[in-house]
């Protein structure tokens, strides 16, 4: 007789109470396969793995657990930190409390406290696959490559079918620049999960597409289904886009790319009104901010940070890239320090003051030290510290800002079709949107240039790749540098590039990229009419 899920479902749980493992695994396993997203099937067929713990002497007993669980779920991790750390105390030997305490410490930012409990969890329990796999995520987001890989490594060791480290295993991959070993790590993730929305969408981004690739009809078929959760969606909507556009299916690539945008800006919760309120408080704090007067108490500096900013997309790697070649500077990527730093001067209820601003400094230099391999200048290319200039320049005078420029059109399309994981920059997501915050980032800039002039150094991305040899000498001799031939080729250089642009930076510098927007011209409806446009011919 053939069971509902449901019935299967429920004599899986019944088989597992009685101890019957082998049994309740074939009745998960069998659900997982007909519905591999069903979260009672994944549930009940982890807790058969989970060893049984005698509550005396080697774990508090399931109720304090399933009481950490919930006060997880529920957002409260500052509390499930607390009490699974002293948990940790009474039952060192509890793998799983060390494992909720590493996921309390991943929540919380703490990436550092969080690797090191998975750490733990992985000696006190050396088959248990997902704490390698955690591991490796938490040594990831320090940049720890290498290491985040072995960790992956050890996780599928474990458990050969471990789809989830396999795409992780092709995420660490592709950050290294290893992009083959990415591109197979990511199509093992598909052979063992067929619907992994998230892994269709970045093995996309790392192929140019032919009629005859299966993985096109595949995500079309899953789009269609009606039961995908609304990031699962999201993420094969823009898969489906930059598979039509490499087709050359402009009509249906720009569909996906909108549906995907505003399924994306619904579940960021986005509104431009915020963005408004960030710009109008930072330009009225700035008249304080300026006439701030810090000089007599500013220590040298260890190092000369390189700001490198402006929108999204415009050209800040490239130009980064360019830099970083120079035997004296380190291409540090894109630091979150100004953003962690300023927002409470710059937006927030902090006191604009000569102690803030120095404190500001400090903090950030101090921060600048830990990533500047000893080099003397180092570049810090988060784009939108253009947010900042007024605090950056007041705090850090030693400071090289550099504001790369880009084609508006060009800047607002490649935001536009670019998929962010970062939350910050729900503007990108809607077309219109994007022009009113590029709008408001002209604004800005306008506003800098008039209190600050010559202290900005305004690169044109479209000259820099006609003009390539004339325009980074010019650059580079206003860093004060002297000149190094290797600047002319940032496509030899080594350094890992963690963005967007990854790939475009492994190749010479080109003149082209600026007017890809141009075959979707059809379907904008004038949107970009009112940019004054490149004077580039358009692409063929």
């Amino acid at each position: 007789m053939k069971l509902s899920m449901d019935q299967a479902l429920l004599k899986a749980k019944s088989h597992g109470k009685k101890g019957e493992i082998e049994e309740a695994q074939k009745l998960y396993q069998a659900v997982l396969q007909a519905f591999p997203k069903n979260k009672r099937a994944q549930k009940g067929l982890a807790g058969l793995n989970k060893p049984k713990q005698p509550v005396a002497t080697q774990g508090p007993s399931q109720d304090i657990v399933n009481q950490l669980i919930n006060l997880y779920n529920q957002g409260q991790l500052s509390a499930v930190a607390e009490q699974a750390q002293a948990l940790t105390a009474q039952y060192p030997e509890a793998f799983f409390v060390w494992n909720i305490l590493g996921a309390a410490h991943k929540g919380l930012g703490k990436t550092l406290e969080a690797s090191e409990a998975f750490k733990k969890v992985t000696e006190l329990n050396p088959t248990y696959a997902d704490g390698f796999n955690n591991l490796g995520t938490t040594l990831k987001e320090q940049s720890k490559l290498e290491e985040a890989i072995e960790a992956y490594s050890k996780a599928l060791a474990i458990k050969p079918d471990y789809a989830e480290a396999y795409f992780n295993m092709g995420n660490a991959l592709k950050d290294l620049d290893k992009l083959d070993e990415a591109i197979e790590a990511y199509k093992k993730t598909l052979l063992l999960n067929s619907d992994y929305a998230e892994a269709h969408r970045n093995l996309s981004s790392l192929i140019k597409y032919k009629p005859e690739d299966t993985q096109v009809a595949v995500v079309g078929e899953i789009i269609q289904r009606s039961n995908l959760n609304y990031d699962d969606r999201c993420h094969l909507l823009f898969a489906f886009a930059k598979m039509n556009e490499d087709l050359g299916n402009f009509d249906v690539a720009f569909e996906n790319y909108v549906t995907g945008g505003k399924l994306r800006k619904k579940l960021l919760l986005y509104d431009l009104k915020q963005d408004e309120r960030t710009f109008d408080q930072i330009r009225n704090r700035a008249p304080k901010l300026k006439e701030l007067s810090l000089n007599m108490h500013l220590e040298t500096a260890p190092h000369t940070p390189i700001f490198i900013l402006g929108m999204p997309r415009s050209g800040t790697t490239l130009v980064e890239q360019i830099i970083s070649c120079h035997s004296k500077v380190h291409g540090a990527g894109e630091l979150t320090f100004v953003g962690r730093f300023a927002y409470p001067l710059d937006i927030g209820n902090q006191i604009i003051s000569s102690d803030s601003t120095l404190k500001f400094r400090r903090n950030y230099l101090n921060e600048l030290e830990k990533v500047s391999h000893g080099k003397h200048f180092v570049t810090d290319k988060m784009p939108q510290n253009f947010l900042h200039i007024g605090l950056i320049l007041k705090a850090l005078p030693e400071a090289k800002v550099i504001h790369v420029k880009r084609d508006p059109a060009a800047t607002c399309w490649s935001n536009f079709k670019h998929f962010f994981s970062n939350k910050g920059l729900g503007f990108s997501f809607n077309l219109n949107d994007t022009v009113q915050y590029f709008k408001m980032y002209q604004d800005l800039m306008d506003f800098w240039e008039q209190q600050y002039g010559a202290q900005i150094y305004h690169l044109d991305y479209e000259r820099l790749t006609i003009e390539q040899e004339p325009e980074t000498k010019k650059l580079i001799k206003h860093l004060g540098l002297d000149w190094e031939d290797v600047c002319l080729s940032p496509q030899n250089n080594k350094r890992r590039v963690i963005t967007a642009s990854q790939q475009q930076v492994r190749e010479k510098v080109y003149t082209d990229s600026s007017q890809a927007w141009r075959k979707f011209e059809p379907y904008l409806n004038g949107l970009f009419d009112e940019f004054e446009l490149s004077s580039l011919p358009p692409l063929k």
